[in-house]
């Protein structure tokens, strides 16, 4: 009695099935690919997830797998709709001549997106700057990528807090500098001002024992990190090790610290040095902080022997 119900439904679905138009057959046939691919996809990630607990390659792998599931499934669906498309050449031939004039932006982002993909000017993860934004990159998308922003109204290239949504076609109209990508070091410079009455040599050997405390060992790291990059840039500096350059400016002496330092870390580093500069020069009574001031200089008192009135050549 079960066997014979269960025949009759089969042959029912079968009735069913076989009046249906050509729309709806190609209705069915959309859902049950789509229905497929979603399956698959969802035990691919399945099975990922249970081998690794690394967020990156997580997110590696489910981008990879979206992207593939989703051009099986545009290929399959379009099959399904344009059965005299014999070839795939033929389908992707007549798709992008009926909608590249209409798509222009969307097809120059993809064609970004696949420069990326290839070339990788910059990966998830990466500090970069693009044009005017800057910021590390967490999200890349077919038409976009996504930036938490740096900089801006907030100093020291730390973060906003905001999210910049990118064009990837904007890769082929700006430039784009990566702070972390070959070489993970940038340079930094801080700019200490004395005046010119100061014992200098002094404030210079201070700054140089106060730069080799902070950045002596990243120097040493940045030497087996450039060997590295040298491999794939041309890449080559003379010297890694802080130093500190001396110049004049209006006000007084300036006393340049030049040392490298990770590209996250430039503001901190630049905390710590200056909290070292401010304590050892308040310890000191020959070295004092200049700044734009008005100053009466009384030459015949304060200048040299030889540059007071009357005793230059008659």
């Amino acid at each position: 009695m079960q066997a014979a119900d269960t025949t009759s439904i089969g042959a029912g679905l079968l009735e069913r099935f076989g009046d249906l138009t050509l729309f709806q057959q190609g209705l069915l046939k959309t859902v049950a690919i789509i229905a497929v691919l979603s399956a698959v996809r969802w035990a691919i990630l399945f099975v990922m997830r249970r081998r690794t607990s690394d967020v990156r390659t997580q997110y590696y792998w489910r981008k990879a797998v979206t992207y593939t599931v989703s051009f099986l499934g545009f290929l399959a669906v379009g099959r399904v709709w344009l059965p005299g498309i014999g070839s795939l050449a033929t389908f992707l031939g007549l798709l992008g001549a009926g909608i590249a004039v209409a798509l222009k932006d969307p097809l120059q982002n993809l064609a970004g997106w696949l420069f990326i993909l290839w070339r990788r000017p910059f990966a998830v993860g990466d500090r970069i700057q693009i044009g005017s934004n800057a910021g590390d990159v967490i999200d890349l998308r077919i038409f976009q990528f996504t930036l938490l922003e740096i900089g801006n109204w907030v100093d020291a290239d730390q973060s906003t807090g905001r999210l910049v949504h990118v064009p990837n076609g904007l890769v082929f109209t700006a430039s784009t500098a990566n702070y972390t990508r070959g070489f993970p070091y940038i340079w930094n410079e801080i700019g200490v001002l004395v005046t010119f009455e100061s014992e200098w040599e002094a404030a210079k050997q201070i700054l140089h024992a106060i730069a080799a405390k902070h950045a002596e060992h990243t120097s040493a790291l940045a030497e087996k990190q450039i060997l590295e990059a040298s491999r794939r840039f041309m890449i080559f500096y003379s010297t890694l090790k802080p130093t500190v350059y001396t110049s004049v400016e209006d006000s007084g002496i300036l006393l340049t610290i030049r040392y490298l330092c990770e590209a996250r870390h430039r503001r901190g580093t630049t905390e710590a040095i200056w909290e070292d500069v401010l304590r050892e020069f308040g310890a000191r009574d020959d070295i004092d902080f200049a700044y734009p001031t008005v100053r009466y200089y009384d030459n015949p008192r304060e200048g040299k022997p030889g540059t007071k009135p009357g005793t230059g050549p008659a």
